[in-house]
């Protein structure tokens, strides 16, 4: 299966992105996600299919998406909050005396 696809970047919430069949862009997508999204900047088109590699996404999960719902959701990378299992000598170490 191949879906000529257009990437939309999310105004509202960084690092998240709407993958819809070009041909009908965001119209059909419902009103609840698309106050939640925020108007849609478009990011660039790609061509999908199996064998494609994306670099955060499971293709054959966008491809299932884009076929039974008309659209996939990428959600933003969930931060890590590796800084708060730091040490406090180390927290600490360039704070003013």
């Amino acid at each position: 299966m191949k879906v000529l696809c257009s990437i939309f970047r999310s105004t509202k919430k960084q690092g998240m992105y709407l993958y819809v069949p070009r041909e009908k862009g965001l119209s059909e997508i419902p009103e609840a996600l698309m106050q939640l999204f925020g108007r849609g900047e478009h990011a660039m088109d790609l061509v999908l299919h199996e064998e494609r590699k994306l670099a955060q996404e499971d293709i054959a999960t966008v491809l299932l998406n884009l076929k039974e719902q008309g659209f996939h959701l990428q959600m933003p990378p969930q931060e890590d909050d590796y800084i708060q299992h730091l040490p406090p000598e180390l927290l600490n170490r360039n704070d003013p005396v």
